[in-house]
């Protein structure tokens, strides 16, 4: 606790709180709407948000207090994708014993070490470029909303540049505290009335039936190591920490195993918002940053208790505030990346394919452009190795 109290730093709670703000506010719809799907009640859809609040929460604060570096987690995009595709196909029950198997699945991959293996033989040049790919879209979308928005987007980029030259550790703080002040400047902003109340949590009970294992579960499992684990882990990677693998994935299974009743269809290394967390926006010092992923956990756990009130609270910030905050927050992972994707000249080639094709943001069989991004820059990397043997006569 000592300790904990000597790394505290408040750029730390900022950069924790907006990768938390990132995780739910793009998707955080799709979770009522896939709960809807499956036939929940309201008071079914509450507890599918207090139970991935505590299984997310919990599981990334004391990852990143074991770890001592951030471990940033959230609930799958692309999950809730495949339950808004198909769910319709199955009972609550069925899919809830999907979770419950998915999650399964997810904490013996991880602790069995076949994650850590394969990851081994994909250069990090690769798994960089697949990130800088991903996360491009998201400084994209910040200059395309000057079309509508220039007034609030240029006020809050000189807001960020001017205070990254003057207090380069509170520029993405003093970003957040103006882009509060500006909104009601530049659009219609206002505060909602907020009636607290506790989150009450529902047991629904599983039911396991083959065509919703082979349907759904085996299809999330995937779906998440594709989309979730796999860049979740590079990003972690790409800022010279070294992640225990086997115990990130293992241990946030067995937390979606545990709580999948209550409605957690997943409980995921966070991918593109992690991004947030381990920036050295967060800390100069890289043993420092931890703070940020407790930070995120405490949020999520919050969200949990009062699911109801807060999501409410965070939905009712304007889209382009998100957006703009999103991509800021996101320009130094995006240059770390670039930069480390094209340093090795004999993988430059393998890793521009692997950047553009992640950037595309195509999708085959449900699974996001990052995976088949990293796939198709991977065999690019053999083919330009490959050296034919010398003929001997």
């Amino acid at each position: 606790m000592q300790k904990l109290l000597q790394d505290f730093s408040v750029p730390a709670v900022f950069a924790g709180f907006i990768t938390f703000l990132i995780g739910i506010s793009v998707s955080a719809v799709l979770v009522i709407q896939a709960a809807q799907i499956l036939g929940a009640t309201p008071e079914q859809i509450t507890s599918w948000f207090w139970a991935l609040g505590l299984g997310i929460g919990l599981s990334g604060l004391i990852l990143s207090w074991k770890f001592k570096y951030p471990v940033a987690t959230s609930w799958s995009t692309a999950g809730l994708a495949l339950i808004l595709a198909t769910g319709s196909g199955y009972s609550l029950y069925e899919a809830i014993g999907a979770f419950f198997i998915s999650g399964l699945l997810t904490a013996i991959l991880g602790f069995s070490g076949i994650f850590q293996k394969v990851l081994s033989y994909i250069p990090q040049s690769l798994t960089s470029a697949m990130l800088a790919g991903v996360l491009l879209k998201f400084g994209i979308a910040l200059f395309a909303s000057m079309q509508n928005d220039w007034g609030f987007i240029l006020s809050l980029l000189a807001v960020y540049i001017l205070s990254k030259r003057l207090s380069p550790r509170y520029s993405i703080v003093i970003t957040v505290i103006a882009g509060l002040a500006l909104c009601p400047m530049f659009m219609e902003f206002h505060t909602p009335v907020l009636q607290w109340s506790l989150a009450k949590p529902v047991w629904i009970r599983p039911e396991f039936t083959w065509s919703a294992i082979l349907g759904l579960a085996l299809p999330l499992f995937v779906i998440n190591m594709a989309s979730q684990y796999l860049p979740g882990i590079a990003m972690i990677k790409s800022y010279g920490y070294q992640p225990h693998v086997n115990q990130l994935i293992g241990w946030t299974g067995v937390t979606q195993t545990l709580l999948a009743p209550f409605g957690c269809y997943s409980v995921n290394i966070a991918a593109i918002s992690a991004a947030v967390s381990l920036d050295n926006q967060v800390h100069p010092d890289p043993k420092k940053r931890y703070i940020a992923g407790i930070s995120c956990g405490f949020f999520y756990i919050v969200m949990g208790i009062f699911a109801a009130t807060l999501t409410s609270l965070l939905m009712s910030f304007p889209h382009i505030f998100i957006v703009a905050l999103a991509g800021i927050a996101l320009f130094g992972t995006i240059s770390h990346n670039i930069a480390i994707a094209f340093q090795d000249v004999s993988e430059r080639e393998a890793a521009l394919m692997t950047f553009l094709f992640s950037a595309s943001g195509i999708q085959f069989f449900g699974i996001g452009s990052a995976f088949w991004g990293l796939l198709f820059g991977f065999a690019v990397s053999i083919i330009l190795k490959f050296r034919t043997q010398p003929s001997f006569k």
